[in-house]
């Protein structure tokens, strides 16, 4: 359960991003684990998926005039980021010409700088509120 102080923040959108990118990372290792198995079709998770319905759970969250207050993000079990959780589910089989490990470990550096980024965000914004809360000059 995540404290109401978040909620108007970014973190919890960049949680998304983060666990998307771990599971993605997951998947793209699992690529190059079997890139020499005859007959093996590459998986991905879809990021045009994860980033449609994560905008959309930033949309809902932010529409003005909702039935809920700002800080409702989890309380009466209403989660609007678990659509974008369920896009975690939904890997992509390619065809048997991409199994390339030079593109898996590519895909896997642009999916790592991306996990990066989001925590660097993610951290900054935790270094924020705790200097908010301390009441301290940065």
């Amino acid at each position: 359960m995540k404290p109401a102080m978040f909620n108007g923040t970014t973190i919890p959108v960049l949680e998304q991003v983060v666990n998307f990118a771990q599971a993605r990372h997951g998947v793209l290792a699992g690529n190059i684990a079997n890139v020499d198995v005859p007959g093996y079709k590459t998986q991905d998770l879809s990021q045009d998926l994860f980033q449609e319905r994560l905008k959309d759970a930033v949309d809902q969250r932010n529409t003005p005039g909702g039935t809920r207050s700002p800080g409702d993000l989890t309380g009466n079990g209403y989660d609007e980021f678990n659509q974008a959780k369920d896009s975690f589910r939904s890997v992509l089989y390619h065809d048997q010409s991409d199994v390339g490990i030079e593109k898996q470990v590519t895909e896997m550096a642009k999916n790592q700088a991306m996990h990066n980024l989001a925590l660097t965000i993610m951290t900054s914004q935790f270094r924020l509120l705790q200097t908010a809360i301390s009441e301290r000059v940065v």
